[in-house]
C-alpha cells in the first residue's frame, strides 16, 4: 500500500501520449488543495477546457496554441500561460504537436480569465525575477505572480542555470502552500534531482527527473540540481491554505545550511 505521506512517493510521472490526463489530486497524493493536469495535442487538434470548481493555470511547454474565449482569440508560444476560472471555458488549438503543464486549486470567486506571453525582456520585478547567485542562480518567470487576482495559485518558471541548483537554500513553506514541480526541457536519460525531505538537515529521498515528471512538495525542503549541462526547468504551482497565506515571502530557509 502507498504511503503518499513518505518523499518516495512524491514523483508522478505525466504520458507522452495525445489526450488530457488527470495526473495528481487530493485523492491519489498527499497533496489536499492542488490538482495538476498534462494536455498533448497534436497539430490541429482542439480541446475543450473547463472546470467547475478549479481555478486553472496552464503553461505551454512545447509547441504552439490558439486560445477562444469569449470569441476572442489568442495566439500563445512556447512557456506563455493563461489563467482560467472556475465555469469558464476555453477552446483550444494546437499549430503544432504541443504539450500544455496545468494546475489547478480552489476556485473562491477571485480571479479572471487572462494569458501572458513569456518575456524576459521584461524588468525586473513583480513578473520577472532573478533568485540567487551562482552555484544557485535562477530566472523566475510568474505566471501567476501574487499581485494578479487569484483565489488560491502562485505559479510560474524557474530555470537554472547548466549543473548548478535552484531553491536553495533548501526551504519549506509546509503551514503555509503547497507545491509541485513540473519538470520540462530535460530529455531523458538527461536528469535533474530533487531532494525530498520534511526534516531539516536531512535529505529523506533524492527522484531523479526528467521532462513530464512531476514532483509534489504537500511540505518540507526541496531544493534541485542539474547534472553537468543539463538545467533544472520546471513550471511550479503553489497552492495556498488560506487566502492570507497566498502569499510568495513566506518561505523559512533550513538552518543546517546557509
Amino acid at each position: 500500500m502507498t504511503d503518499y505521506n513518505h518523499p518516495s512517493s512524491w514523483k508522478y510521472t505525466s504520458p507522452k501520449e495525445e489526450g488530457f490526463f488527470e495526473i495528481l489530486t487530493p485523492g491519489n497524493s498527499a497533496c489536499k488543495i492542488t490538482w495538476m493536469f498534462r494536455l498533448n495535442l497534436n497539430k490541429d487538434s482542439k480541446y475543450e477546457l473547463s472546470h467547475q470548481t478549479l481555478e486553472l493555470n496552464g503553461v505551454i511547454v512545447k509547441g504552439k496554441i490558439e486560445i477562444i474565449c469569449n470569441e476572442q482569440k489568442f495566439e500563445l508560444d512556447k512557456f506563455d500561460s493563461f489563467y482560467l476560472p472556475a465555469t469558464e471555458s476555453i477552446r483550444i488549438i494546437a499549430n503544432a504537436n504541443c504539450s500544455l503543464f496545468i494546475g489547478g486549486s480552489v476556485y473562491e470567486s477571485k480571479g479572471s480569465f487572462f494569458t501572458r506571453k513569456y518575456d524576459l525582456s521584461v524588468p525586473l520585478g513583480d513578473i520577472h525575477q532573478v533568485h540567487g547567485e551562482s552555484p544557485y542562480r535562477r530566472e523566475v518567470f510568474m505566471t501567476v505572480a501574487p499581485q494578479d487576482e487569484a483565489s488560491r495559485l502562485i505559479c510560474g518558471i524557474t530555470i537554472g542555470d547548466e549543473g548548478k541548483w535552484t531553491s536553495w537554500p533548501p526551504h519549506q513553506h509546509s503551514n503555509d502552500l503547497e507545491e509541485v514541480y513540473c519538470f520540462f526541457d530535460i530529455p531523458a536519460p538527461q536528469a535533474a534531482f530533487h531532494f525530498a525531505s520534511r526534516k531539516p538537515g536531512v535529505f529523506e529521498h533524492v527522484h531523479p527527473v526528467s521532462t513530464g515528471d512531476f514532483v509534489i512538495i504537500p511540505e518540507g525542503y526541496h531544493p534541485t540540481c542539474g547534472m553537468p549541462g543539463v538545467k533544472s526547468c520546471y513550471f511550479w504551482v503553489m497552492a495556498a491554505h488560506s487566502a492570507d497565506s497566498r502569499r510568495y515571502d513566506l518561505a523559512v530557509n533550513d538552518p543546517n545550511y546557509g
